[in-house]
């Protein structure tokens, strides 16, 4: 037997000596792109009412309303959207294993028997058994460690999705939560307005029964009582669209255990952000990171349609027992061995190789570009929250002031009104633009708490080589 095991060791002592001598990936040398974005966000854009925390901090340290975390973990448990990202993962990384195991050679268990008739009339009979290796391919030019390259950097790039995914599913459920506190705020100020104006109503009609006032004011009271009938009927059906669309979010309907919120008249408890710089996006965005991974997946595919003009050795080999009688298998004397390496070299293919490379090289192109655009985006989201940041605050402030003037103006109106010093013009008038500036005021509160969220998104909500897991 050790007879048969000499060639072997040779042979295997040429295929190690070949291996080792491969030569690494023909692909271009990755080089990242540069950020086609200004150095800096545009100044004075950041506030500094109170000291700016880093976007790094989890979404569990960002959001503090108790209500708000809970519908935020059932989102990320039960949302479909997350859940396919999660699948995506599973199946680059199913790929992935599969392009690891082409660097290695396939070990089979084989039997085989076969019989043919000889020139004499007699029939020849042939049965082997043991381990066969077919057509392992010698990566001498790197074409299957490109392919390799290529699976793992499609596997980070899903993992990146996924990263992306979560982040834009806990500011979506935020901003619909957000949205639905709004409404809510939206249905007690117009039912509150409902009441005075029924009141109001009540009080012309009496003052009309007893000659006090005309018939265009009680007219003019059913239209202000209509008015807000009308648009509490608006509010309750935003305010029920807004739930579906958490509902969707969730994966399941609301619960009904959960704790209370905070109502959208509360003053933010949402920290404010330090921007950074535009870099900073590179490190903390995952969509920006699925981009490049992308980008370096197509950059080592080049390698492998290179890899393909050139030479491809594949080896086929066995290793056990050969006899002429099915039970001589496996006796003494028995053992044989096989060794066939195959060697091609493209000689015309029509262009075809020619044609994977260029298709290659305008994917790595159209990768570039991709990623570029990724940064760009980026830097647009960034500098629109930070504008809506600069601008919203003071909105808010003034808005609130705004409020509290047209109250002080209502209250005078209708005190005018009922000692007959002004007509009931004044007092509709003022009980119109009191209830505009209450709904103005509800969402500008919504706003500013939503354009909170969203810088947090778009600064990379919570992900960075800091926090890596969130």
């Amino acid at each position: 037997m050790s007879q048969h095991l000499k060639p072997l060791k040779s042979v295997s002592a040429a295929v190690l000596a070949l291996i080792l001598s491969a030569c690494g990936s023909m692909a271009p040398d990755y080089q990242r792109p540069g950020a086609p974005v200004a150095p800096a966000f545009a100044p004075g854009s950041a506030s500094a009412s109170s000291p700016a925390a880093s976007p790094d901090i989890a979404w569990g340290e960002f959001f503090v309303d108790a209500r708000l975390k809970q519908l935020i973990t059932l989102a990320l448990a039960n949302n479909r959207d997350l859940r396919i990202a999660v699948l995506n993962i599973e199946q680059a990384r199913a790929q992935l294993d599969i392009r690891r195991a082409d660097q290695w050679p396939s070990v089979n268990a084989g039997l085989s028997g076969s019989r043919q008739p000889t020139s004499a009339g007699g029939i020849s009979s042939t049965y082997t058994a043991g381990v066969l290796v077919t057509a392992y391919e010698l990566d001498l030019f790197g074409r299957v460690r490109s392919l390799g390259d290529a699976a793992l950097a499609q596997f980070l790039a899903t993992e990146e999705a996924r990263k992306a995914a979560q982040i834009s599913l806990v500011a979506t459920v935020a901003n619909n939560y957000l949205a639905l506190q709004g409404d809510e705020e939206l249905l007690r100020v117009t039912r509150e307005t409902l009441r005075t104006r029924e009141a109001s109503l009540r009080l012309i009609k009496l003052r009309f029964d007893n000659g006090a006032s005309s018939q265009i004011d009680l007219r003019q009271a059913e239209s202000l009582l209509e008015s807000a009938r009308v648009a509490l009927a608006q509010v309750t059906r935003q305010r029920a669209l807004d739930e579906n669309a958490l509902v969707l979010l969730l994966g399941q309907a609301l619960p009904t255990t959960l704790p209370a919120g905070l109502p959208i008249s509360a003053p933010s408890t949402l920290p404010e952000l330090a921007a950074g710089l535009p870099s900073d996006l590179l490190v903390r965005r995952p969509d920006i990171r699925q981009a490049e991974q992308l980008l370096i997946a197509a950059n080592a595919s080049i390698g492998a349609a290179r890899a393909a003009f050139f030479p491809r050795i594949t080896l086929t080999g066995s290793l056990g027992s050969v006899s002429n009688e099915l039970s001589g298998l496996f006796k003494a004397g028995s053992g044989g061995w096989s060794f066939a390496p195959q060697l091609l070299q493209p000689v015309f293919d029509a262009g075809r190789n020619q044609g994977n490379l260029r298709v290659a090289e305008v994917s790595r192109d159209i990768a570039t570009a991709q990623y570029e655009r990724a940064i760009q985006s980026a830097f647009r989201e960034v500098a629109d929250a930070l504008a809506g940041r600069a601008t919203l605050g003071e909105q808010l402030h003034a808005q609130q002031a705004l409020v509290r003037a047209e109250q002080d103006r209502y209250q005078l109106a209708e005190l005018r009104y009922r000692n007959g010093v002004a007509s009931y013009l004044d007092a509709l008038d003022a009980q119109r633009s009191l209830f505009a500036a209450q709904q103005a005021l509800v969402q500008a509160q919504a706003q500013y708490q939503q354009n909170l969220v969203t810088l947090y998104r778009v600064l990379g909500g919570g992900w960075s080589p800091q926090n890596p897991t969130n």
